[in-house]
């Protein structure tokens, strides 16, 4: 083939995709109307904003403006790291998801499993409204609540504790219990409302394949493993590589809300850290280099773990 027929033909074939890129735009055109709000809050909020990232790069000031503070490189991320501070916000960020990841994570796989064994309608759904509200609940009201229970004055387990015969103890201000503590709000808050992408995968499961296993002798729990785990296992994987690649983020209002001065050292986060640094002590570049260092170690993460997903045969998020 000559160069013309080659540069004709390599024509063609680009003027036939624009062609069918058109004609799949008219044919969805109502689809792609329906997600432009979507698009424009992704773009607005999201995408425009990233320019505001470079000030991580500059000794920002208010008064200069945007543009015309100096640039500095990468002065912040070096005074971050050698921060004595780095290392504490690293362990505690680490140990709360850490903790969330291992005893978090598969209890709404685990609720949706029993849940759907549950074979009265009235029962299951009765559950899951139950389980459903304190996901509406604010932190405040959270914490609020967990100061009840857990104060040493009038707090219900203390009360229990003390009627028992023991001695009352300090939860609140225990370091020893902090991260724990933290846990069991996100399971109590969350895990009724993460069922709900579970049991929606468990109900697209063929019923098909509950009967040939019952006609090939399993029982419930040779069900569960054999059918109901290995069909949700994609959706498994895809939630767990989310949730890694927020491995560095720890929700703020509840860290705050729970923080005293006596659980400080186990209580700061890389969250916390930005706010007092950025918006008390108005260092506004540094504070954008701490968040813009979490954002790079979640990207990571991501890709890692996506990549070590399709390796052991796994779909991934992309």
């Amino acid at each position: 083939m000559n160069a013309a027929a080659w540069k004709t033909t390599t024509h063609n074939k680009k003027a036939t995709k624009r062609r069918a890129v058109w004609r799949g735009l008219i044919r969805d055109k109502y689809l792609y109307v329906l997600a432009l709000p979507m698009l424009a809050y992704f773009l607005i909020f999201k995408y425009v904003p990233m320019w505001g990232i470079l000030i991580a790069f500059k000794n920002y000031t208010p008064y200069v403006g945007f543009m015309n503070s100096p640039w500095v490189g990468l002065e912040h991320f070096e005074r971050f790291f050698s921060n004595t501070d780095f290392a504490i916000l690293l362990r505690n960020t680490l140990a709360i998801n850490v903790l969330n990841l291992v005893l978090f994570f598969p209890l709404p796989i685990l609720i949706s499993v029993m849940l759907n064994e549950v074979r009265r309608e009235w029962i299951k759904r009765t559950i899951q409204s139950v389980i459903y509200l304190p996901h509406f609940l604010s932190w405040v009201v959270i914490a609020g609540i967990t100061f009840l229970m857990l104060s040493t004055s009038d707090g219900v387990i203390n009360k229990m504790l003390f009627a028992l015969g023991f001695q009352k103890h300090d939860f609140l201000t225990d370091s020893n219990f902090f991260w724990l503590l933290l846990t069991f709000q996100s399971m109590w808050k969350e895990a009724g409302w993460g069922t709900v992408i579970f049991l929606a995968a468990i109900a697209s499961i063929d019923p098909g394949q509950y009967e040939a296993a019952k006609i090939d002798g399993a029982g419930r729990l040779r069900q569960i493993w054999h059918v109901t785990l290995p069909a949700i296992r994609n959706v498994i994987i895809i939630l767990l590589i989310l949730r890694i690649g927020h491995m560095m983020d720890v929700g703020f209002e509840q860290v705050y809300l729970m923080m005293n001065g006596a659980v400080a050292d186990v209580a700061d986060v890389f969250d916390t850290y930005v706010y007092r640094s950025g918006i008390q002590q108005a260092q506004f570049s540094y504070s954008t280099a701490v968040g813009l260092f979490k954002s790079i170690v979640g990207v990571i993460l991501v890709v890692v773990t996506n990549r070590l997903a399709k390796k052991f045969g796994e779909e991934g998020i992309y």
